[in-house]
């Protein structure tokens, strides 16, 4: 079934995004209802356009009687009442209700707005429907009252983590237009007045557009600027379409949970000719923050459903990321240019996975072995190391905890790097010719040798983090299971590790929690990011995943399913969520690119698929223990394959062709 905008709508009065978290995107600019109302508009972003304080809301005067748009509280005549409302891709549709004796004559109308933000221009539409609710006729008319705060104009160089703060006030210079010294914002309104029969409707248009100060004004129809943007969506879905597997199920609560995953990585894509690749793949952006790329988001968690998508466009993206200096900072701007203070310890790692994922899935890129394992290879240089385990130093390299004791010397990412050592003599063995590096392999084992004997507490059952001035900290980290993952463990500390993923510990109703609730130390309600109540969007889907293919597929299945009430109730996924209530932290990003770790973790995970690097498949199904699970258009260099499962039972199609039926048990093709 393909991907269309009814997929992934969802309606307002159900949905947890904090009112601060709701935005529309057209992947050109991105624009927020002011909730509460029913047209009212807070903030927009077009990089490198920014307007965070600009605000539109909307006075009716209905048969000469003021009717405010503000979202009023109090009693008696307080204006239109909000009465929810539609979220979709690209539009938020809201509806308010005017129901009043007004000098003992009913005024009585409804409202329908549609909110677009628009594409290849900075701006938003803002189109209204009246419909006149009583039997005698109404004059109605639709006064903005437009405040275009202080935007500016920021570097695409600049674009970080935090939206971009106000610029300085922008003043009126004549009707409907407002300068200050670096930006000119237009405000179009095509209609001022209508006057409508008995159950009669009519419409007002409204139109906000950045542009440089200066830069002479177009004549520009609004619904000409809608269609532009619904078209824009309308393509992207035509591509996730033809490139993204699809799901059907009549497990309650799946189908809906991988949608939303594939929406999170979607609305996460910026098209700008202007950027360092278009599209752009940002970690973040609907609410300001973020425009830009943190690898471990967007290489490392997301970097199979963006090769997917991508196709061949991703190896341009590697290779900006390439060129950025991941080395040599955290993150990569909308110009291709390096952001933050250092590289990440994680970096590295979200690299060589993308690149991996660009091997498998296509085929290509292996004339860029040289590059990417000298920056590897230039990393590891670069960090002290003993007994093969590189210091990472403080917090800022690492998980960003608000406790200390995850420093230093840690299991993960340690165990990550050799996974890197490991996936880089794999590549090089593909390569005719000469051999670029030696004992990659002998590197690699050396590594897990050396956290096995150093870092695991064998009496706790747990990793420790070894301090350069011998203390030693225990930490109860999700990031254990990423060692794993990465082959640091043998069965018995995978057993032990296991152990922990029991309620009151790991696991929440609602998803899972970065740090062990039994951590007195560590554990913590402030940040569920990485320091307990909840966790970072990729790592709970990420762990179902691991447990697949660790053979734990009752356990998976209950971790994932924990995650369920998210597709129903989030718009997209947000940078983290609690685990013990289905809440969101309001003060942090409200998408997160990670959240397509849903998506893999039904497709590596519960399906058991595994592309090779010379592009051959195998399948090591998990059907459910109850309903169906249907996965279509799974797509990997020149085959397309489908899976259906339920209990007991598995069938393969490749090509459209039945390649196997019958009972679960791997296979390869």
């Amino acid at each position: 079934m393909p991907f269309d905008l009814e997929t992934f709508s969802i309606d307002l009065r159900k949905t947890l995004t904090p009112p601060t978290g709701i935005w529309a995107s057209s992947g050109y600019s991105v624009c927020a209802p002011l909730m509460g109302t029913a047209a009212g508009v807070r903030g927009l972003f077009s990089p490198p356009f920014a307007a965070p304080d600009i605000c539109l809301e909307i006075l009716f005067t209905a048969n000469g009687h003021p009717v405010p748009d503000n979202g009023s509280k109090g009693k008696e005549d307080c204006g239109l009442l909000y009465t929810g409302g539609d979220w979709l891709p690209g539009k938020v549709k809201r509806r308010g209700t005017y129901h009043f004796m007004v000098a003992e004559n009913l005024i009585s109308f409804e409202v329908l707005s549609e909110l677009v933000p628009l594409f290849g221009k900075p701006g938003f539409a803002l189109e209204l429907t009246v419909k006149n609710r009583m039997k005698s006729k109404l004059a109605i008319s639709a006064t903005p009252v437009f405040s275009p705060g202080a935007p500016s104009i920021v570097p695409l160089s600049d674009w970080e983590f935090t939206p971009p703060k106000p610029g300085s006030a922008a003043l009126k210079t004549c009707e409907g237009l407002w300068e200050n010294d670096t930006v000119q914002v237009s405000l179009i309104a095509e209609e001022q007045e209508i006057c409508l029969k008995e159950s009669e409707s009519g419409t007002f248009r409204f139109a906000v557009i950045l542009a440089s100060k200066g830069e002479e004004a177009k004549d520009c129809s609004i619904s000409e600027l809608s269609k532009l943007a619904e078209a824009r969506w309308k393509a992207l879905l035509e591509l996730a379409s033809d490139r993204i597997p699809s799901l059907k199920t009549d497990i309650p609560g799946l189908e809906a949970y991988y949608n939303r995953s594939v929406l999170s990585g979607l609305v996460c894509l910026w098209e700008n000719d202007s950027y360092a690749t278009n599209p752009f793949p940002a970690t973040s952006g609907v609410d300001g923050g973020s425009i830009c790329c943190y690898p471990w988001d967007v290489a490392g968690y997301s970097g199979r459903a963006l090769v997917m998508l991508l196709g061949g466009k991703a190896l341009d993206f590697l290779e900006a990321m390439l060129e950025s200096g991941i080395d040599r900072h955290i993150s990569m701007a909308l110009d291709g240019s390096g952001l933050g203070w250092c590289s990440y310890s994680y970096s590295m790692w979200s690299l060589i996975s993308f690149y991996s994922a660009i091997i498998s899935f296509t085929g290509e890129g292996l004339e860029l072995f040289d590059p990417i394992s000298k920056a590897f290879l230039k990393e590891e240089e670069r960090l002290p190391e003993w007994e093969h385990l590189k210091d990472y130093g403080r917090q800022h390299n690492l998980l960003e905890m608000r406790s200390c004791g995850y420093e230093y010397l840690v299991a993960s990412p340690n165990a990550e790097r050799a996974w890197c050592y490991d996936r880089l003599a794999d590549i090089q063995d593909m390569i005719k010719g000469p051999r670029g590096h030696e004992n990659l392999r002998e590197k690699a084992q050396a590594i897990r040798d050396s956290i096995r004997r150093n870092l695991w507490d064998n009496g706790l059952g747990w990793f420790k983090c070894l301090h350069p001035d011998g203390h030693s900290e225990t930490v109860y980290s999700i990031q254990a299971y990423d060692a794993m993952k990465c082959g640091a463990c043998d069965d018995n500390m995978k057993e032990a590790l296991f152990s922990h993923l029991r309620d009151g510990a790991f696991l929440g109703k609602y998803g899972v929690t970065s740090i062990s609730a039994e951590d007195q130390i560590h554990y913590e309600l402030n940040d569920p990011d990485w320091s307990g109540g909840g966790c970072y969007s990729g790592d709970g889907p990420e762990l179902a995943e691991i447990l697949w293919n660790e053979g734990r597929p009752d356990l998976a299945w209950d971790i994932l399913k924990r995650h369920f009430w998210m597709g129903e109730h989030l718009l997209y996924y947000p940078q983290e969520h609690y685990c013990d209530i289905p809440a969101v932290p309001p003060n942090k990003r409200a998408n997160i690119i990670a959240g397509t770790a849903g998506m893999h973790a039904v497709l590596f995970g519960m399906a058991g698929i595994r592309i090779l690097l010379d592009g051959s498949i195998s399948i090591d199904p998990n059907p459910p223990k109850e309903g169906f699970v249907e996965i279509s258009g799974i797509k990997v260099r020149d085959k397309e394959m489908g899976i259906f499962m339920k209990p007991g039972f598995v069938r393969v199609t490749v090509d459209g062709a039945i390649a196997y039926e019958g009972v679960e048990k791997k296979l390869e093709f």
